[in-house]
């Protein structure tokens, strides 16, 4: 089973294409770029050389969020287009997940891969290996970094935080976890395509046109939380 990967949610591009246990190739840029003038042409590029033509794809992965609001819908729109041309299934995967998946499967503990939301936010979710499998802990949120740092501090275990954007809140974690928090490499930060393939490659397809992207959007006490609090600084 031929597969090909998507994912166009942040500033990383990523491209890959596997055939059942092996990566073919992957594309992979970390670029403060137009995803819609790059994508097509990576992914052109990519199957010209790896000897792939659009016959030989058995699915579609796509990375459906969450993220950039706008490289989510370029990412899907691709995808969508692909599975319904070829008449092929398409399967969506968490952004966040196929994050977790690059950095975390030798990590002894949980992995919070994270993407900057803006005013102190985060995408974040909480997950970890079982028996070689990548289960979520907690569902993908958008959460204040340091409301975040202090659900974390009841699990008894090492979290690793992994993502491009860790810097950014990197002091919070620091601040309130202390020991219990690691933090990934630099190499580690970007998003594999060739994990989201396997990630998707077993998952149950969905139906093209309702196909919706995940944008993980704040609960409804979350948002009147922050709206006092900014009423109050």
């Amino acid at each position: 089973m031929k597969v090909l990967a998507i994912d166009t949610t942040n500033y990383v591009l990523g491209i890959a294409i596997v055939d059942e246990v092996k990566v073919i190739g992957e594309y992979i840029t970390n670029l403060k770029k137009n995803h819609s003038v790059r994508a097509m042409p990576a992914i052109d590029m990519l199957m010209r050389e790896c000897d792939v033509v659009p016959s030989d794809l058995h699915k579609i992965v796509v990375a459906k969020g969450p993220g950039s609001y706008t490289g989510v819908r370029i990412g899907v729109t691709i995808a969508k287009t692909l599975a319904w041309t070829l008449n092929i299934p398409l399967v969506g995967v968490s952004s966040l997940e196929i994050l977790a998946a690059s950095s975390g499967r030798y990590f002894n503990g949980y992995v919070s891969p994270l993407f900057d939301a803006r005013r102190g936010q985060i995408y974040t979710g909480l997950y970890r290996y079982d028996k070689g499998e990548l289960t979520p802990a907690l569902k993908d949120i958008i959460v204040l970094s340091e409301l975040w740092a202090e659900q974390l501090k009841g699990y008894c275990e090492p979290i690793l935080f992994v993502g491009n954007d860790l810097h950014l809140h990197r002091q919070a974690f620091e601040k309130t976890l202390t020991k219990q928090a690691v933090f990934a490499a630099v190499t580690e930060h970007n998003p594999r395509p060739g994990e989201l393939a396997f990630l998707g490659m077993n998952k149950e397809s969905e139906e093209v046109h309702t196909f919706t992207p995940n944008y993980v959007r704040m609960a409804e006490a979350e948002v009147k939380w922050l709206k006092k609090n900014r009423a109050n600084n």
